[in-house]
Formats: C-alpha cells, structure tokens, sequence
C-alpha cells in the first residue's frame, strides 16, 4: 500500500481509482465494508483503489474535548493496509481544510485521481459545514462524471457497528461486544514505563506498566482477560486499568495500565508492547493490604487461565494478526 500525505504527491496514472473516504477511527466491520467495495470494483475494473483519511481526527481539531479515539494513526493505517487498498491518502487535517467548500474539495480529488467511483458510508459528510452529505456527492458525480455508492449501515446482533458505539462499549468494558463489532480485540499498547516494582517483589506477581493519558479512550476501570504481545510473541495475562487504590500515590491522577504477563519473566522497560483486551473481570478495589490484594490476584489468573483455554482458536488468530503487523 502505497501512502501519500498530499494530493500533489500522488503520481498522475491513466489507471480509474475506486475510492473510499472516511474518518475510520477503529477500521470497524462497517469500514472494511467500503475498503472491501472499494478492493473489488477496482479489480474487476483493472483500476487503483484508494483510501482518503485524516490526521488528526477532524474532532480533534474542531472539537478537542469532544472525542476519544479507539486507534492511534499508526494502528489506523496498519488495519487499512491488511484490506488490499492500493494507496492510502492521509491529508493533515487543518480548519483551512475544515473551510474547504465540499464542491472544492471534490475537485481536488478528480484533479489528483481519476476517480470513477467514490463509495461512502450511509451517514458520511465532509466540506464546510458538512455540506458534502450523500445528496451532494450523486449530484457532483452526475455532474462531473463519477458513481457513488452508499455502504448502509451494518448491525451485528442488533447492534449498530459505528465508532461512536465502540467507544461507548469500551468505556463500558464490554470488550466481548467491542470485539464482535471492531472485528478483532480492543488494543492498547505503548513502552513499559518502571513503576512502583512491588508487583514482583512484594506481592509476587510482577507487572508491566503503561501510562493511559487524559487524551486516550480509556476502558471502564477494572481487571481484564489480555493477550500481551512482545517480540513476535503472544502470551496471556491479567490486567488491571485504574489508579491502584490500596497504595497510595500522593493523589497522583495518572491511569495505569498494570499487566502481569504469564509464563514471562524478561526486563522489558521502555519496549513497546501491544494489549488485547479480552474479558471484563470484575471492578478495581482498595484491598486492605498485600496479602488480600495477592490473593485475589490469584483468583484474577486462575479465571483468566480458564478463559483463555476456552478461546484458544480464536486467540491463535488474534495474535498472528497482533505481531504481524
């Protein structure tokens, strides 16, 4: 997949181009619907199919306060690039653009691709003051000689596969849900930062840290079923997300994502890491000291263990897809 930061970087192609646009925030099952339209049209028409996304999130920029993410920029254009797209335009996203009058910005796409189809989502809209909703662009096709294609909305047990649903569902810690919709775990990931160190020598379950910022969508606080992956490797583990209640911290609001990893013992400080998150185990509690919080520690691995047994096909999956990209 060829990546492209700007429309002038893209080369001029006699080639039609099958196009997707979105915001994409998670690459969900009803994304890959319009990647997967986008793959076959351009196949069969021995043409190019593309992707238009933005970075950052245009809510990020029109509304800062107002949204998490379910993925990183990094994790967005990994997941676009396992759906065959051709090229992958990622424009940075600026109010300038944000001001771009819709009929303006189409022509910039005919002008940088010869685009022949553009397909959508149902509830799509881009331009100054969303004004490129689904009635403007069949009008600008008609006009200017390309087809449109509405992807309609996709449910998945009566649920609607969207990402404002998935951020509900994460905040919810219904990773089971997360997953039916996303079509793989919820992940998180980043460097083990060095803690506090009492996960190994003082109650006996050593941890890997990270740091979930006030910026990042961050699950319902509690224990969690993970699969950890690290090194072309993926193992289980428990994790729990929260502010560690029964040590305190002098009211320091950081979130911290604590892992026991089993069957691991490496120094893995400032390497990165990637976490699925499986099952919601039970809520974080203030223990009243080590040895009732390692008991139940024990009881969080020996669940844990159970669920990953049961899972085991399906996780096998999960964690070639982790470490191959």
């Amino acid at each position: 997949m060829q990546i492209y930061h700007d429309f002038n970087e893209i080369p001029k192609s006699i080639e039609p181009a099958f196009v997707t646009i979105g915001n994409f925030d998670g690459v969900h099952k009803g994304h890959r619907l319009l990647f997967e339209r986008a793959v076959s049209k351009a196949r069969t028409a021995k043409g190019r199919s593309g992707a238009i996304t933005f970075d950052p999130h245009p809510f990020k920029v029109l509304r800062p306060d107002g949204i998490k993410l379910i993925s990183t920029a990094e994790q967005k254009v990994e997941l676009i690039r396992q759906t065959g797209i051709d090229f992958l335009l990622v424009l940075p996203f600026t109010r300038e653009l944000a001001a771009t009058p819709a009929g303006e910005f189409v022509d910039l796409i005919l002008a940088a691709l010869r685009m022949k189809e553009l397909v959508v989502g149902y509830d799509y809209a881009f331009g100054r003051g969303r004004e490129g909703d689904i009635h403007f662009l069949k009008n600008q096709g008609e006009e200017k000689g390309f087809s449109v294609t509405v992807i309609e909305a996709l449910h998945v047990e009566q649920m609607l596969v969207s990402s404002t649903r998935i951020r509900e569902l994460v905040g919810e810690g219904r990773m089971r849900d997360v997953a039916k919709l996303m079509g793989r775990p919820y992940q998180i990931r980043g460097e083990v930062k060095v803690g506090e160190k009492r996960g190994g020598a003082e109650i006996g379950f050593p941890t890997a840290n990270l740091h979930i910022s006030s910026e990042d969508l961050c699950p319902k606080h509690g224990v969690y079923v993970v699969q950890v992956t690290y090194g072309g490797h993926c193992y289980g583990g428990v994790i729990n997300i929260g502010k560690n209640p029964t040590f305190d911290r002098g009211g320091d609001p950081t979130i911290m994502a604590e892992t026991h990893i089993f069957d691991f013992n490496q120094d893995i400080y400032g390497q990165p890491i990637k976490i699925n998150l499986l099952r919601y185990l039970r809520g974080e509690k203030k223990f009243s000291g080590i040895k009732e919080l390692a008991a139940q520690i024990a009881d969080d691995v020996s669940q844990a263990k159970e669920v990953l047994e049961d899972a085991k096909k399906e996780l096998l999956l999960a964690c070639e897809d982790s470490y191959n990209h």
